[in-house]
């Protein structure tokens, strides 16, 4: 870090440089209508939106810019002779620790940063060349690493020195579009790790936002050159970008900063230039870091509703909201905004309900607050159908179960049992309507074809109702399922409108059906004459309830022969006839099940990964940390028998520990929280030890008898979770 002295002289330059931009008119404000939409230029591709705009109904699409860009391209001024190479940097620092003189090294640092064009010089690969296209930076990354790896090791004087250049480069009044040479400054500047001491938050603050005030056509550059950066330095802007934010956010210090009133449009930039490495992120497979890598936690504890309110009421165009930018946002904050969206829903249709029958001048009843399901367990799959269709304008209300002839109040425990046995019911094979994939232990909708597909409207709005009601399901869809559900993430107004279609490769294929997947990969790597030797066409065929049928991949696709020339259409076409045209009534009807529970434009803050943790939360089990937030009741954590507990427990295997986590939960996933959310609780039981373990599932409790050894523990627990369905007796 920067010393004392240090940070008085940047404290100054700090002072300097905000009064010099006080004039200047801001571009990241708060009220900024300045969008970060990427496009599609010449010699690029296609770029995931930058944020999310919820007036326009779906996810926004990608502007293109024409083919040759209008504005004329600026020349690139002369750069000045630098030679100095990797090996002859390191032996001047070596030189410098042995011998305690950094001048070389002081006058390399204080040259190479003291302009944008300085910094080229000695950075670029080939001070010759243009480097102006989106493949090659022109950047010597090897370089780059090596002197800022240096930097902190350096005397203080050498580290202002860089922080003097790089204002320097900063106050440099611009005219007319920025070249390509400066655009690689402002890629080298953002790996600068001083960068990660909130002494030099104030120059950070403006490299970041003259970065965010780029064009168009820069970001697009900035974007693929980023993609291109090791994966470490990736993470490291990142993490940079991340704790700026938080710290500008809840200072630990405050007067370290300028006044929040002063610098508003500190976090709009930094969020924006988040949002160029994301769209990098993106564009690589698999990703260069995780996109869980990307939440921000601090902002799990601001006023999040007032973000989602600000984000539906001005969208882009206004109102700097960070739901603008829904990567930023950890799954656990995005729970929040969307349970609380469907409370006030369910509030609000409750309240409605009221003033009807009130204004009919009918009596209330409490049972018009909810949506209550009757059904009988020997008859469940069709009445739960029959209740859904007839209470559809009751979806929204809170969920509450009711089996016939069974005395359970339904305090959530009825429901999770109600979901988990629907779902085991409809999902089993002999069902038909989902096909079981051993390879990749998933479900796929049946291409079988038939008269009504109510039935696939009922588990879409199950899954539905999982959300609206945070319960998690033992659902195992592959991911494609999940872009399907997104796509569009709002049901279009015009029904003619194609829903749950979306753009699908062989991967996704590999996901469901790996065998025939690399059958087909093996047909695009083929050496030979496909023609000839595979002797195939632009047909498929199916066995429907075993009648073999045919279907065209395209118009006469009978007559078209699969060739060398044209087996990538080939595959493309196959791919998308398994996973959206065979099945589109199938996966229209599950669409518009979920979203007629589900309709919020929460739902477009969410990626396809987080859906499907939304609906089925984890699999992953850690038993240590559900010890951890045990709590409990007439025990203390340190007792025999409950030391017996958990030594059992942590020595079950993982089908035992689901069992365990279904009979005390209802559930054998874990929420999106972790274990810490079930808020698990063991009870004493003061009845005999010849009882089973009892579990109150609506409360996440298990009422555990004192057993006297760890054998007599093991054997009635054991008996308990292998034995747990039905509340009372019919």
């Amino acid at each position: 870090g920067l010393e004392e002295g240090a940070k008085n002289q940047l404290s100054n330059l700090s002072n300097f440089i905000s009064t010099i931009n006080q004039n200047k008119e801001g571009i990241g404000n708060r009220n900024s209508p300045t969008q970060l939409v990427i496009p599609n230029i010449k010699n690029g591709r296609d770029l995931p939106p930058l944020c999310l705009d919820v007036r326009q109904k779906q996810r926004m699409s990608i502007d293109t810019l024409p083919q040759e860009l209008k504005a004329p391209v600026p020349p690139e001024p002369p750069l000045p002779i630098r030679t100095k190479t990797v090996k002859d940097f390191q032996d001047d620092m070596e030189k410098s620790k042995a011998s305690g003189d950094w001048k070389a090294v002081h006058n390399f640092y204080s040259t190479t940063f003291d302009s944008f064009l300085e910094i080229n010089a000695a950075f670029k690969k080939d001070t010759n060349s243009p480097f102006n296209t989106i493949e090659d930076s022109g950047i010597d990354a090897t370089f780059v690493n090596v002197v800022y790896d240096a930097l902190l090791n350096t005397p203080q004087d050498v580290q202002k020195s860089v922080l003097k250049g790089i204002i320097n480069g900063l106050l440099q009044e611009w005219t007319g579009p920025r070249t390509k040479d400066d655009l690689r400054a402002y890629c080298i500047l953002l790996q600068n790790p001083q960068f990660s001491n909130t002494s030099t938050y104030v120059i950070y603050a403006h490299l970041l936002r003259q970065i965010a005030a780029l064009t168009e056509a820069d970001h697009h550059f900035l974007v693929h050159w980023s993609k291109k950066i090791s994966q470490k330095r990736f993470k490291q802007v990142v993490d940079r970008l991340l704790q700026f934010i938080s710290l500008r956010l809840f200072p630990a210090k405050p007067e370290e900063f300028p006044p929040m009133v002063k610098c508003t449009w500190w976090i709009p930039s930094a969020t924006k230039v988040l949002a160029l490495f994301n769209a990098a992120n993106s564009l690589i497979s698999p990703a260069i870091i995780s996109y869980t890598d990307f939440y921000n936690s601090t902002l799990d504890h601001i006023d999040l509703m007032e973000e989602y309110h600000n984000w539906q009421c001005y969208g882009n165009s206004h109102r700097f909201s960070f739901c603008q930018y829904p990567f930023i946002i950890s799954i656990a904050a995005k729970k929040v905004i969307i349970q609380r969206d469907s409370e006030q829903q369910m509030i609000s249709i409750a309240r409605q309900s009221l003033v009807d029958k009130v204004s009919r001048r009918q009596k209330p009843d409490m049972n018009m607050l909810f949506l209550n399901v009757k059904v009988r367990r020997t008859h469940l799959v069709s009445d739960s159908l029959d209740e859904l269709a007839r209470k559809k304008a009751d979806l929204k209300k809170k969920l509450k179960v009711t089996f016939v002839g069974e005395a359970g109040l339904d305090m959530g425990g009825l429901t999770k049992e109600w979901f988990l046995l629907l779902i085991r019911q409809i999902f089993h094979p002999d069902y038909g309507m989902f096909t079981y994939h051993k390879d990749s232990q998933c479900h796929w909708f049946s291409s079988f074809k038939c008269d009504n597909y109510s039935e696939f409207r009922l588990v879409g709005a199950l899954m539905g109702l999982a959300v609206y009601n945070s319960i998690t399901l033992d659902i195992r869809f592959p991911p494609c399922c999940y872009k399907k559900l997104l796509s569009p993430p709002i049901v279009p107004c015009d029904h003619n409108t194609l829903v749950g279609i979306c753009g699908v490769t062989l991967d996704d294929l590999f996901q469901i059906m790996p065998e025939l997947a690399h059958g087909l990969s093996e047909l695009l790597s083929y050496e030979g004459n496909v023609e000839e030797d595979f002797y195939s066409t632009f047909q498929v065929f199916q066995e429907e309830f075993g009648v073999i049928k045919s279907y065209n991949l395209k118009p006469n696709g009978d007559k078209i022969p699969v060739t060398n020339r044209n087996r990538k259409e080939y595959v493309q076409l196959y791919v998308d006839f398994l996973l959206n045209r065979s099945i589109y009534k199938q996966f229209a009807a599950f669409y518009y099940g979920f979203h007629s529970v589900c309709a919020s434009y929460a739902l477009l803050l969410l990626r396809p990964e987080e859906v499907e943790i939304l609906v089925c939360g984890s699999p992953e089990l850690d038993m240590s940390a559900l010890q951890r937030s045990t709590q409990y009741e007439g025990y203390q954590k340190t007792d025999l028998t409950i030391r017996y507990f958990w030594d059992v427990v942590l020595g079950f295997s993982l089908d035992l520990q689901k069992k365990l986590l279904h009979f005390a939960t209802g559930s054998d996933r874990v929420p999106v929280g972790g274990m810490a959310d079930l808020n698990f609780k063991i009870s004493k039981s003061e009845t005999s030890t010849n009882w089973l373990p009892v579990a109150h599932t609506c409360f996440n409790q298990l009422c555990l008898p004192p057993y006297k050894n760890k054998k007599e523990l093991k054997q009635k627990l054991i008996i308990g979770i292998s034995n747990a369905e039905g509340f009372g007796l019919e």
